[in-house]
């Protein structure tokens, strides 16, 4: 198989199962994070006043890649950057808001979601480790999308990827083209519900996993107020979704 072909085998096969990879992000992150808090001399932050303000840091980055998803999947039409797992699909090509200054947001949003949580480590190396494995990891996923891309829509999206980055946004406002669609927090509510608890629950089984190697109690209760939260909110738009049309909206 030649190696063009193999990337796209690569990709499709790794699309399919991109869900599992938080899973051991979160495993290895857990062990450098317990790792840390038995030996805070790991750490210069760790036990001291600034900790707090670092943790806050960590929680922005994963808050700030919350919000890259949701600002990208608020202004798209039905059938495009979705969750799908078992194939390709886009109805359209997206080349407005967001995607004409970069091509993959999601995937930037989902970095900085787990960014804010590999920093909580507070392992250099393991942060430098995760940001290499997720780049080769989307690489190729980012490959195989391309490919359907290209094949379904032709001149269209090779016009689009030529001046519009993969990864890193471009900061050239000239660039930017305004989505056509009105934003709809009916369609966030349905797609990103699951990231707003997960972040949350994840940020607050640190804090309290860390309190509890420690022995102390001062849990950080505004953490537990918004995993509580959340926790309520997920469920109620859970219900909305599977019993009613509430968060329906047509064309998106």
């Amino acid at each position: 198989m030649a190696l063009h072909e193999e990337l796209e085998s690569q990709g499709n096969w790794l699309f399919k199962y991109r869900s599992y990879l938080p899973l051991f992000v979160l495993f290895i992150g857990t062990i450098m994070y317990i790792r840390t808090e038995l030996y805070p001399q790991t750490f210069f932050l760790e036990n001291t006043p600034s900790e707090f303000y670092y943790e806050r840091m960590c929680l922005f980055v994963s808050l700030l890649g919350l919000l890259t998803r949701i600002i990208t999947v608020g202004y798209t039409p039905a059938n495009t950057s979705g969750r799908n797992v078992k194939a390709q699909v886009a109805e359209t090509l997206n080349t407005t808001g967001i995607y004409s200054m970069v091509r993959h947001p999601l995937y930037l949003g989902n970095y900085f979601m787990w960014l804010g949580l590999a920093l909580m480590s507070g392992n250099f190396w393991f942060i430098i480790a995760f940001s290499l494995f997720y780049w080769l990891y989307y690489e190729r996923i980012m490959f195989a999308e391309e490919q359907f891309l290209r094949n379904k829509f032709g001149k269209t999206y090779t016009d689009w990827a030529e001046h519009t980055p993969a990864f890193i946004p471009s900061l050239h406002l000239v660039n930017y083209k305004k989505s056509p669609y009105t934003f709809s927090w009916k369609k966030v509510l349905k797609k990103e519900k699951n990231g707003l608890v997960a972040v949350f629950l994840l940020f607050t089984f640190f804090n309290v996993t860390g309190k509890l190697i420690e022995h102390k109690t001062d849990y950080d209760y505004f953490l537990l107020s918004m995993t509580v939260t959340t926790g309520i909110l997920y469920l109620l738009l859970k219900y909305l979704k599977k019993y009613t049309t509430v968060l329906n909206e047509e064309g998106r």
